[in-house]
């Protein structure tokens, strides 16, 4: 049976309109504005959903998630972590090498889609790792290349600079995006040194920003900028934390992320949080902070991503030594934008740009990303609503999240993958199962 999403307000590709969606099997069929033109008494032949003015969106492609399969089940899964997304409303992700075995050759690639698509409830594409032998980076359908500037499991972290240069070249022979995590591995160990000597072994998670600075960021990501510019590569800086950093992008051969925490967050609240926001990149200043959000407002921040990264509650437990670093966020990036409107920071326009048109153009992923006749039926529809999240909100497997107690304006009512009811008015859909994203030649 058709579907219909009726009297929403559809929010694409820079405009805010009253209209209606049509769906047939995993397309959408047609594109309303205004009033449908199908007649009422055709409503009982369709499967009727009535927005009522909710907001209608493409579904979210989240290019920067954790989801630790294989080898870190025990705090996190494809499965587990895609039904977080899905209540989310992110319809698309794209998930990180760096797990148990890294993802750094072809057969591990192959290994690491079939699960996803198994397993995923959204639609799943996969990074090919990088490590220092760039002769090993073998070509597949991969969205894009992950290269670890900054410390990494396994033999991931890339540092010498005729190392780097090459697996840049590789990745421009290719013709394929290179993601980057850029972090000074030499600066961050002198300055680890000097913080064990002034606060003890495990300094307080309230330092962890003062031992990975804004100068560890910068160092490395101006060399992936210039590195870029020799080799031809197109770049792509992953969760920007700097107002400095801000300055290398061009919007053309470099591109930025920035991360929902960094956005969220500043060393203000290390205080009141702790390690539960503890990441690398650190969360920095609330000048940092404030530039991030300038700079996603006006478009020279091009893509948001949450570096979903689940770790057990006890794994967080300490200071910048002994704690994980990384929290989960997947669930919850939408509707925390969605608050930044409410601030006046954002516009849903721009929200909608930054989590779907662009990551859907930067990483050459067809027919998602916008609501298009002909497209994929990726969907979420969001609705006003005042409510508190809770611990037993958290759908990810650590079940925890540093946004408990948060009160939230907005809820996504539902989620559309491919045409299929991933998540409606608080139930998954567990036969749903994604598509692969993959690279498009």
């Amino acid at each position: 049976m058709d579907t219909i999403i009726r009297n929403a307000t559809i929010v694409n590709e820079g405009r805010t309109i009253r209209g209606s969606v049509l769906i047939h099997d995993n397309i959408i069929q047609e594109v309303y504005e205004g009033d449908s033109p199908i007649p009422d008494s055709q409503f009982s032949e369709l499967n009727c959903i009535d927005a009522d003015g909710a907001l209608l969106l493409p579904g979210i492609i989240d290019t920067h998630v954790h989801f630790r399969e294989p080898g870190l089940t025990y705090k996190a899964d494809i499965a587990s972590e895609s039904t977080a997304a899905a209540a989310g409303g992110v319809t698309s992700v794209l998930d990180m090498p760096n797990v148990v075995p890294p993802t750094t050759t072809l057969l591990r690639w192959q290994e690491r889609m079939a699960l996803g698509l198994s397993n995923s409830h959204v639609n799943y594409g996969c990074y090919m790792g990088a490590t220092a032998d760039a002769r090993k980076l073998e070509d597949c359908d991969a969205p894009a290349i992950k290269l670890f500037m900054g410390s990494s499991t396994g033999d991931m972290l890339v540092e010498g600079r005729k190392e780097l240069t090459e697996v840049f070249r590789r990745a421009a022979e290719m013709g394929v995006p290179i993601v980057v995590h850029c972090e000074d591995p030499a600066r961050i160990s002198q300055r680890m040194a000097e913080a064990k000597q002034l606060w003890g072994e495990d300094p307080e998670p309230k330092y962890h920003a003062w031992i990975r600075d804004a100068e560890a960021c910068y160092r490395s990501s101006s060399l992936a900028a210039e590195l870029a510019e020799l080799t031809g590569a197109r770049l792509h800086l992953a969760h920007i934390t700097t107002a400095k950093e801000i300055s290398l992008l061009n919007g053309t051969n470099v591109t930025g992320e920035v991360c929902v925490p960094h956005l969220l967050f500043c060393d203000e609240d290390y205080n009141r949080l702790g390690s539960l926001i503890k990441c690398n990149p650190a969360i920095k200043t609330r000048a940092d902070r404030d530039a991030l959000r300038q700079a996603l407002a006006d478009g020279r921040l091009s893509t948001v991503g949450t570096d979903h990264a689940p770790h057990l509650l006890a794994e967080k437990q300490g200071g910048c030594v002994r704690a994980a670093s990384g929290m989960p966020m997947v669930q919850f990036s939408l509707v925390s934008l969605l608050s930044l409107v409410d601030e006046g920071v954002l516009t849903l326009e721009r929200i909608v740009e930054a989590m779907c048109h662009k990551p859907a153009t930067l990483f050459g992923i067809k027919q998602r990303g916008y609501i298009r006749r002909g497209y994929k039926a990726d969907l979420v529809v969001v609705r006003r609503k005042d409510w508190t999240l809770h611990k037993e909100d958290i759908l990810s497997k650590c079940a925890w999240s540093p946004l408990e107690g948060r009160e939230f304006h907005w809820q996504v009512e539902h989620t559309f993958v491919n045409g299929q009811l991933a998540y409606s008015l608080g139930k998954t859909g567990e036969g749903v199962r994604g598509e692969a994203i993959l690279r498009q030649h």
